[in-house]
């Protein structure tokens, strides 16, 4: 369907129309001009769903555990966007995986929006428009919007900063505890899902993450993270996955931790679009000038710093 106005592409959306719900985030993708508009016009619809962010090295099933989630989240009856982040093509820039092979059990469940956006080079596991496309989601009135990374390993902290709760899965045989916490991804985690516990090794598994959770010096009132055993490709420990994501929301909303970190994905989503926007300015207005100051700096009349000092003059 083609929309004819930005009212009525609006209006589509809050309506939880797919196309127009598609249509929004590939204006968010292309960074429209429109697109300042359209999201003015839709921010008092934000703000309501639970996002949750899955991530963990490749092959440790984070798709396979998408899919159970949002079968038992439809269960109940809830409204659920999806996000999968994958690596871009080096030829397209487009997203590796955006067929979703995994989820086509869902592809025509009209209250399940599933959408595969290309990282495009941006590390940290997550696309720099994600944020928005989220909020796209959110006002289309999904209860629950999942995220799932591309899983490259140690970029993938950046889950944490878009997400109310952060689902860390692991699996046996896919590298130890150790190289876990060498990666980062210990400490972002609100909940630990070891998938594929019917292998060998997934009881040791367990038992290192237990180790490190004790480790852990933060406050002792704080959440502390639970383990979950799951065999996804079966739907085993879905219903206790949720039970734990469910706790650790009751717990963030009443300690306050949940504004908290809401505030602070809503200060980081204005730098970064901020940033964004200062880099296309320098780039369009003050190109000229940057060259000529990064050929100071090259020949040893101007050391870095001062011209850095005078392009934020400049600006």
């Amino acid at each position: 369907m083609v929309y004819d106005s930005l009212a009525e592409l609006v209006a589509a959306v809050r309506a939880g129309r797919p196309r127009a719900v598609g249509r929004l985030i590939s204006l968010v993708e292309n960074n429209a001009p429109v697109l300042h508009e359209a999201m003015a016009e839709l921010a008092p619809d934000t703000g309501r769903a639970h996002v949750i962010g899955l991530t963990g090295s490749p092959g440790v099933g984070k798709s396979t555990t998408t899919t159970a989630l949002v079968a038992a989240l439809r269960q109940s009856g809830q409204r659920v966007g999806v996000l999968a982040v994958d690596p871009s093509s080096p030829f397209s820039g487009g997203a590796l995986l955006g067929d979703r092979v995994r989820m086509q059990q869902h592809a025509l469940d009209g209250e399940v929006f599933i959408r595969s956006m290309a990282t495009r080079g941006h590390l940290g596991g997550l696309s720099v428009a994600a944020p928005q496309a989220i909020r796209v989601f959110d006002a289309a009135g999904c209860d629950t919007v999942l995220i799932e990374t591309v899983g490259v390993g140690q970029s993938e902290v950046e889950v944490a900063s878009a997400s109310d709760t952060t689902c860390v899965l692991l699996a046996p045989g896919m590298g130890d505890g150790i190289q876990a916490a060498k990666a980062g991804i210990l400490e972002i985690g609100d909940v630990f899902v070891v998938n594929k516990s019917d292998h060998d090794g997934a009881q040791a598994l367990v038992r290192d993450l237990r180790g490190m959770i004790a480790l852990d010096a933060r406050d002792p009132g704080a959440w502390k993270p639970p383990i979950v055993r799951t065999v996804a490709s079966e739907g085993q420990g879905t219903p206790e996955l949720l039970q734990a994501i469910e706790g650790h929301r009751a717990s963030a909303q009443s300690s306050g931790r949940w504004q908290t970190r809401r505030l602070e994905r809503a200060r980081a989503e204005v730098e970064a679009l901020a940033l964004t926007r200062l880099r296309s300015e320098l780039s369009l207005s003050g190109r000229s000038e940057l060259v000529d100051l990064a050929r100071r700096v090259r020949d040893g009349s101007l050391d870095a710093y001062s011209a850095a000092d005078r392009v934020v003059a400049q600006l």
